[in-house]
């Protein structure tokens, strides 16, 4: 009797990190598969803003992060990075 292997789940997650901040606030927001580090107050409400339409737009799609390949969460992202 032969034993199917399994396949492990991927583990996915964001990280977003600004190097931009002068003022010495320590920026921090975190979910369940991000995390967003440091940056200007203006940098890190871009990447919040950025992470969370990038997860709606997931929903939208019926994915998971781990399910999306790099070139389309490429896109994804690009198209939810306030301009």
């Amino acid at each position: 009797m032969s034993k199917k292997k399994k396949t492990p789940a991927r583990a996915a997650g964001l990280l977003g990190l600004g190097l931009d901040n002068t003022d010495g606030h320590k920026r921090i927001t975190t979910g369940e598969q991000f995390a967003i580090l440091g940056g200007s107050e203006e940098t890190h409400g871009r990447m919040t803003e950025t992470v969370l339409k990038t997860f709606e737009e997931l929903k939208t799609r019926g994915k998971q992060l781990a399910q999306v390949e790099p070139t389309e969460l490429a896109e994804i992202v690009h198209r939810a990075t306030p301009r």
